[in-house]
């Protein structure tokens, strides 16, 4: 299958060759990126690098940590130092790989992760970073192959089952492999969030209530991420228990401020019970948060035209159709309001 090369890692190599411009990393460097001294952590492998310019592992272990702070770009140049002052080490390249492919740059992916696999056949991560860019590329059969070598070395391999499920997941019937694959993961790794969420998600397909369980659990394993959250909400929601739902959207925003999606859920169930007033400022807090968001300009309007305000509803219907010129909705606010 033919693979893309996405425009979002241009702008990721632009950013990292005008820092590289601008912030040169020489052991006499006084001009650094703050992202360098954000943490403790960074700022002692900064110094490091300062006072041992050419190790390699520094330079590694820097960019594992850039990344988790979303330092992308910093942590690709860091990774590329990494292998130009030891070209041996296959985690170096696999690395690369898997920014490339969180970039979804999968040309560059491929090669880097292919480079790390040569240096080391071995790495087991490395072919599970290839069997993840099967399953994103729908290449289920060269996905199975990748998996089955992982599991060959090691039968306990938690994402190796979380990919195979994602791959029955996709089949048609063959949602109860998919669960029997998300369950062994979970077995083997209690706490891995992603499989918790498909498990819930595939209860939830199924109707069955279990799956509000295993969204807490995913919730439990990473409280930085609202999304299983969000789906208690869905699932509530879809049950026409709409209280229950308000509460899980007001939990979402409360760890998470800026989850448009919980304000948006919210504001539509306020405008289901004749809250109009309320609703308006769900979908109001949408509009700041997504200036952009045509629908939630649309449900402001139709708010304001419900409480009788209606050049406010005509400025929030102009607002949504100036966004999106084919909302058939916006444009029979108008016609309605302006007769």
């Amino acid at each position: 299958m033919k693979l893309k090369r996405l425009s979002g890692i241009v702008l990721l190599i632009n950013l990292f060759v005008l820092i590289a411009c601008k912030n040169p990393q020489q052991p006499n460097e006084t001009v650094l990126p703050a992202a360098y001294t954000q943490t403790p952590a960074l700022k002692n492998i900064t110094n490091k690098i300062i006072g041992s310019p050419e190790n390699a592992r520094n330079y590694y272990e820097r960019g594992l940590l850039l990344h988790s702070i979303k330092q992308d770009s910093l942590a690709l140049m860091d990774f590329n130092q990494a292998v130009k002052y030891d070209s041996t080490k296959a985690e170096y390249y696999s690395a690369i790989g898997e920014l490339l492919f969180e970039h979804k740059d999968l040309n560059g992916s491929l090669l880097w992760i292919k480079k790390a696999i040569e240096l080391n056949p071995n790495d087991m991560k490395a072919h599970l970073k290839i069997a993840k860019m099967f399953v994103y590329l729908e290449d289920y059969p060269n996905a199975f192959k990748e998996i089955n070598k992982v599991l060959r070395e090691d039968a306990m391999s938690p994402e190796a089952y979380f990919l195979k499920g994602m791959i029955y997941k996709n089949i048609a019937d063959s949602s109860n492999k998919a669960m029997s694959s998300f369950m062994t993961a979970v077995q083997i790794m209690p706490e891995y969030k992603d499989a918790l969420m498909q498990i819930g998600l595939l209860y939830d397909k199924r109707n069955d209530s279990t799956a509000l369980i295993y969204y807490q659990n995913a919730f439990n394993a990473d409280t930085t991420d609202v999304t299983p959250i969000y789906a208690r909400g869905m699932y509530y929601q879809n049950k026409n228990n709409m209280e229950r739902a308000k509460a899980e959207y007001k939990k979402c925003i409360t760890y998470q401020k800026d989850f448009v999606n919980a304000y948006y859920n919210m504001g539509y169930l306020l405008l289901q019970q004749d809250s109009f007033s309320l609703a308006h400022n769900q979908f109001e807090k949408v509009t700041q948060l997504e200036p952009k968001n045509a629908k939630a300009f649309y449900n402001k309007g139709l708010c304001n035209e419900l409480q009788g305000k209606t050049v406010e509803a005509i400025t929030d219907y102009t607002k949504a159709e100036a966004l999106d010129n084919n909302y058939q909705e916006a444009k029979a606010g108008l016609i309605r309001l302006n007769k």
